[in-house]
């Protein structure tokens, strides 16, 4: 599969063809560096805003009419730590970048920053595209767009009660401890990924966890435990069906995958694997979740809201199936119509609503905006490295790769590898190999999935200063070694 090259040869023909492809990994790379410093900069935020709040008591800083007064620089290193931010920060530098590099400029750097197509910037750039192709909502951006609507839905009123409903109803008939709440939410929630859409599954699971467990505040060592755990199983969760999750997406049209497929070659891992993964460390932290049993009171609260009228639920779920079908469809414009139908709804029916959050949905659609357009310039290393790699290589390789870049971007760029489209039996390992390696790894970093940034919005503010990508890594390596045991080693 390999071209009569050595890799080495390959990359540096790729590099002094366009030396700026070297330039934008490395500001790639400082930015992935940025993500492993934000609890520094959340630290350093935090001691200066405390530094000023003292000032503020002692009338030696000045305050606004409305009595607020902040320090400059606590708000800066409180931006520079927002895990969100990280990646957008860093597409400026990749804009300006382009702005002054020798043979880019102006016109090709807002092509780019338009289309995130690295060939259809340059043509456009050079007047060889006609300017119709511009769009406002390029293909590559759907996702991010996706995320953003998903999340406005799944963390709706009808949408997670309902599916709290559900999930609390499982954990009562297994005893309604704390222990049994946290195995639930961390088993059924991500596999509703594989219809309802890996987004919105993590959403719901993170609101869960953040409303029902650490309220009850667990150590750190559970905390960091629990969110690798949940990166991993929502990541492997989504590949019961071939329409939900972005990795699988990227493929299945291209592959020819069919939810039956999808079902027999890698949904049963991957559901054992949450099983065992999630069985392993509720048993490692069993002492703790006795302990948290005994502070809980009760076990299970009843919910005390009004009951949503089943009409209601039913429209935010065809509000939901609308986005999912748009998404597939590649149809941006309509996706956000839809969103706005369903926003014109909960203002029609505000009795079972609760005020829609945009915030975090939209950091998180930036954050992925952000990635993609740092991606469309990856693939001069990583699709080289993908097709010298055997089985077993190309495996680990997917894996290690999904952990510095979004599992889809690099299920994307398999699928346009023709050797893993001949329809051989080599090809198909191969194609087996991707993908697993590809959802296995989604849980590593932040960036590995796109509904990991979705999560942390939610469950950051549980961490203090800020979630540590090294903890996060360490924590959720564990579940990623049983999917790939039981991705290798279960037969296919």
């Amino acid at each position: 599969m390999a071209s009569n090259q050595t890799l080495w040869q390959e990359l540096s023909a790729a590099a002094s063809a366009d030396p700026f492809l070297v330039v934008a990994s490395l500001i790639f790379l400082l930015a992935i560096i940025h993500t492993f410093l934000t609890p520094v900069f959340n630290r350093m935020a935090h001691r200066l805003a405390e530094a000023h709040a003292e000032k503020v008591r002692q009338g030696r800083a000045p305050v606004g009419p409305d009595g607020k007064s902040a320090d400059f620089r606590a708000s800066l290193f409180h931006f520079l730590g927002e895990i969100e931010a990280v990646f957008g920060i860093w597409a400026f530098v990749l804009f300006y970048t382009f702005v002054f590099w020798p043979g880019k400029g102006w016109a090709f750097a807002t092509a780019y920053m338009e289309t995130a197509d690295y060939a259809l910037a340059t043509k456009l750039a050079a007047g060889q595209a006609g300017q119709g192709v511009r769009i406002l909502a390029s293909p590559k951006y759907l996702e991010p767009l996706f995320v953003f609507v998903i999340m406005a839905i799944a963390s709706s009123r009808p949408i997670f009660s309902t599916a709290s409903g559900l999930l609390n109803a499982i954990a009562r008939r297994l005893g309604g401890t704390p222990l049994m709440r946290w195995a639930v939410v961390l088993t059924v929630a991500p596999l509703l990924g594989s219809l309802i859409t890996e987004p919105a599954a993590m959403t719901i699971a993170a609101l869960m966890l953040s409303a029902q467990f650490h309220e009850l505040k667990p150590s750190g060592r559970l905390r960091y435990a629990t969110l690798g755990l949940l990166f991993v199983n929502v990541s492997i969760g989504g590949t019961l069906t071939h329409f939900a999750a972005p990795p699988v997406v990227m493929v299945a049209g291209v592959w020819g995958w069919t939810t039956p497929h999808m079902f027999l070659h890698f949904g049963l891992k991957a559901l054992l694997s949450i099983l065992l993964s999630t069985l392993a460390y509720g048993l490692l932290f069993r002492r703790e979740f006795a302990d948290l049993a005994r502070r809980a009171d009760p076990p299970l609260r009843p919910e005390s809201e009004a009951r949503v009228p089943a009409w209601v639920v039913g429209f935010h779920l065809v509000c939901m199936a609308w986005t999912v079908l748009m998404l597939v469809g590649h149809h941006g414009a309509l996706l956000m119509a839809g969103l706005l139908v369903f926003l014109a709804f909960t203002v029609a029916t505000p009795q079972w609503q609760s005020p829609i959050q945009l915030r975090g949905p939209l950091l998180v659609a930036f954050f992925l905006a952000s990635l993609v357009l740092h991606g469309g310039l990856q693939s001069w290393w990583i699709s080289p490295i993908l097709t010298r790699l055997g089985e077993l290589e190309l495996f680990a390789g997917a894996t290690v790769l999904t952990a510095f870049n979004d599992n889809a971007a690099i299920t994307y760029l398999a699928a346009q590898v023709p050797a893993l489209s001949d329809g051989s039996e080599a090809a198909r390992a191969m194609q087996f190999a991707v993908l697993a390696g590809a959802v296995t790894g989604g849980g590593l970093t932040v960036i590995a999935n796109a509904p990991n940034p979705a999560g942390l919005s939610i469950l950051s503010r549980h961490f203090g200063d800020g979630v540590s990508p090294v903890r996060l890594f360490l924590w959720a390596l564990g579940p990623t070694l049983i999917a790939s045991a039981c991705f290798l080693l279960l037969p296919r």
